[in-house]
């Protein structure tokens, strides 16, 4: 659903809105191109039409109403209904107003606050409940499936009598006739009405070929068996004078519902993905009300509501946590298996299960604004678009319907100028018009980008649009941000260097001790690592801190490294820090010291008791599977390239352990660098993807020729970018650009076999040299085949 709420933007000007679209009627790639056409007549209106999904994606300007749009469809000969979901208006620019606008529409939408358009549309929805699910077209499967079995059930013996001589009887053709009737015409209803409803418009689709080539066999034949009644010049051979082809009628429709059928149910098993997607959010939430726990719908929530998650438990929607500390299990997000630890202040999303203590979580966004929900919008505004490779198909189709007729027209006219036979002029005019239907043609696109996408969901990716496969395919170099990308973007403890005749333990230990009063990123390491190596921290006592300089405290030392076995002193923190607290380090202390920081560490003095006792080096760890992703990268002909605001050695230091050579490092570059050296890189001729997860990358995502941000970072980043990985591992990224390339891999496939199809069957029908019923049989089997070979994607990263 959408609405005409104006929201103003910079300069006053309305942003265009997406307006979807749910159409029945279509059947074939020409129907999506008429759609396409008549929606693009309307000044300012873009419309992409999917025919699996049986939807259109359309962008719509200001002053244009939903219900123009559909009474432009229904005066097409097809019916149009505004799909009640949320809607949304298409972002003038990526960034958070962007963001800003959606979230702003959402509360109007809840409130009913909306236009008669709308009221409309929501109108609709009480009349089609149970249908918002834009992948639910089980109904069609429903309806061919009496159709499909009247047909087999009547053709089975029109097939025998008229095929098998032992089978016939006298007058045999007139129970063939009767057979026949209620398969050409109840059975084949659908290809019927579709053809009429597109002759009234002056049109034609593959539903004229099917019903004209059924009705001039059933026609035909009725009129031989009505000039002989008694049958007297029939003979069973395929194409002797007086033959009847009721058989061929009845086995062409009986194939082609059947191949109807199973691309019903195989669109079905392509929506799967995004209907499972749809489908993991949690039903009801517990929620704290003045002290006491209440069951509520989870679409009842609102922003600030206190929601109770016991073990096993869904998070009902995003939030972050008040209380409590667990593992999450992400992996219904993030495509990750490892559950993630949080406590409070970390951020949850919905639909993740936590694993074992009790939380307590405050609502940060709900309904339309989570995570799930706009995982789910963009994957099916994926699926409903089209990529640049599917034009061709669509500018084919619109004229190949007209053609293949006039090549039917002429087949009969030239088979009766040169051979004078009619059943031979017949026969080979009807099977033109049944081996040409480019059932295949409007198939094969649509679904393996339906079932690619709908994988790429299951894999914690969300691939923005179907043109972003065409640009997987030229991307030959790829810049990666340091921090959080390649790296986890945490520090810890790397070495320790003990002075004054410290050991090494009594060093990390005191201070640890002296940071476990900080709450500081460096702090939380020097702890993390002190507990590692097992044993408890001494108690603290007078603990101090300064902003950018570091912590000071009076740490027990019962437990050794005091000489009297009480108490210490210790100060930990920057050179500057030990100096405010009257320490000084001798020149050898301070090369060491400085030794550490050239090698791409951050240290920090610990001092106990007025004098030096040690180093502590921490550095930011490289992600366990970077090196494996950046080995792949460069078997898929990327060349990697390491971006980063850090110096020069721990940039190098990073490239070399992953893999990436020293001349493909970029060190020291500042976020508009970023930018910079993305437009560098495609001035050289280089067609540039962009991987980070900072509102610092968001610039460079943007101007990159593709986009991918690390589904951890920040909401800014994944809106500038053009796929999203929602895990934090390099490795998926590298799987989204083999997904990217291996749909549309599969559509070019399926494109180049529905040509060679309609290309060699068409000239080996229109010499006679195919029979019409092995026609039917095999145009019914080539759709099949189209959408078989899209969902092997399914099997992808299996």
């Amino acid at each position: 659903m959408t609405h005409d709420m104006d929201i103003s933007v910079a300069g006053g000007a309305v942003p265009p809105r997406l307006v979807e679209l749910e159409i029945e009627g279509m059947t074939c790639a020409s129907c999506v191109n008429r759609v396409e056409r008549k929606l693009g007549k309307i000044e300012g209106v873009h419309a992409s039409v999917n025919l699996p999904l049986e939807s259109a994606q359309v962008t719509v300007p200001a002053g244009v109403t939903d219900q123009q749009l559909v009474e432009t469809v229904n005066a097409t000969g097809y019916r149009a209904r505004v799909k009640a979901v949320p809607g949304r208006r298409v972002p003038a620019a990526p960034g958070p107003d962007a963001r800003g606008q959606e979230g702003a529409a959402a509360p109007e939408d809840r409130d009913g606050a909306v236009g008669a358009a709308d009221a409309a549309v929501a109108t609709d929805r009480a009349e089609h409940a149970g249908h918002e699910d834009h992948m639910a077209h089980g109904g069609t499967a429903r309806q061919l499936r009496p159709r499909l079995r009247v047909a087999a059930l009547l053709t089975v013996p029109i097939v025998i009598i008229s095929m098998v001589p032992g089978a016939q009887f006298p007058h045999w053709g007139w129970v063939a006739l009767a057979l026949s009737v209620p398969v050409v015409f109840w059975a084949a209803w659908p290809f019927h009405r579709a053809a009429a409803v597109n002759a009234r418009h002056l049109a034609s689709t593959m539903d004229t070929l099917v019903s004209i080539g059924v009705l001039a066999a059933f026609l035909f034949s009725t009129w031989q068996l009505a000039m002989d009644p008694m049958m007297t010049a029939q003979v069973h051979s395929g194409m002797a004078e007086g033959a009847l082809y009721f058989e061929t009628a009845a086995v062409i429709v009986t194939f082609l519902l059947l191949g109807r059928y199973l691309e019903a149910n195989a669109k079905q098993k392509a929506g799967d993905a995004l209907k499972a997607l749809l489908s993991l959010g949690a039903k009801e939430a517990t929620v704290l009300r003045d002290g006491a726990e209440v069951q509520v719908a989870a679409e009842q929530l609102v922003p600030g509501d206190l929601i109770v998650v016991r073990p096993g438990e869904k998070i009902a929607t995003d939030g972050y946590v008040v209380e409590g500390r667990s593992a999450v299990d992400t992996s219904l997000i993030t495509g990750e298996s490892v559950p993630v630890d949080v406590e409070p202040d970390d951020a949850v999303t919905g639909a993740t299960i936590n694993t074992s203590g009790r939380l307590l979580v405050r609502a940060t966004r709900v309904g339309s604004d989570t995570t799930l929900a706009q995982m789910g919008r963009l994957v099916s505004q994926a699926q409903a678009g089209k990529a640049p490779i599917a034009r061709l198909a669509d500018r084919i189709s619109s004229v190949f319907v007209p053609i293949v007729l006039v090549i039917a027209a002429l087949t009969f006219v030239l088979w009766m100028v040169f051979t004078g036979d009619l059943q031979s002029a017949f026969t080979a005019a009807v099977t033109v018009l049944v081996i040409a239907c480019p059932c295949a043609l409007g198939l094969a696109t649509p679904t393996a980008l339906l079932t690619g996408t709908g994988r790429a969901s299951q894999l914690g990716i969300l691939i923005k649009g179907p043109q972003i496969l065409e640009d997987t395919r030229h991307v030959d170099t790829i810049l990666l941000d340091k921090t959080g990308t390649v790296t986890t973007g945490k520090q810890a403890v790397s070495s320790v260097a003990a002075l004054n005749g410290y050991a090494e333990a009594d060093v990390l230990r005191f201070g640890a001790a002296v940071e476990a009063g900080s709450e500081h990123p460096i702090a939380r390491a020097v702890v993390a690592a002190a507990q590692e190596r097992g044993g408890a921290l001494p108690a603290l006592s007078d603990f101090h801190s300064a902003a950018g300089g570091g912590v000071r405290g009076t740490v027990s030392a019962n437990d050794g490294g005091s000489p009297d076995g009480g108490s210490v002193t210790v100060v930990a923190g920057r050179g500057s820090w030990l100096e405010e607290n009257g320490i000084a380090a001798d020149e050898e202390q301070l090369a060491a010291f400085r030794a550490q920081q050239e090698a791409g560490a951050t240290a920090i003095w610990v001092a106990v008791d007025g004098a030096v006792a040690g180093i502590l080096s921490l550095k930011d760890t490289v992600k366990p599977g970077s090196a494996a992703a950046v080995a792949r990268l460069k078997e898929l002909g990327l060349r990697p390239v390491l971006l980063t605001g850090d110096n020069a050695a721990v940039a190098a230091q990073v490239a070399a352990a992953v893999g990436i050579a020293p001349e493909d490092v970029q060190a020291d570059v500042l976020p508009e660098g970023k930018v910079a050296a993305v437009k560098q890189l495609q001035a050289g001729g280089r067609t540039v993807a962009m991987v980070g997860d900072g509102v610092n990358d968001a610039a460079a995502l943007a101007q990159a020729d593709l986009g991918i941000a690390m589904g951890a970072g920040t909401d800014v980043a994944i809106e500038a970018a053009d796929i999203t990985v929602m895990g934090s591992e390099l490795g998926q990224v590298v799987q989204s650009i083999e997904l990217s390339r291996r749909t549309l891999s599969t559509i070019k496939g399926n494109l180049f076999w529905a040509f060679a199809y309609n290309t060699l069957g068409i000239p080996v029908a229109a010499l006679g040299l195919l029979n019409p019923m092995i026609a039917g049989a095999a145009m019914a089997a080539s759709s099949v085949l189209v959408v078989a070979n899209s969902l092997r994607l399914r099997r992808f990263a299996r």
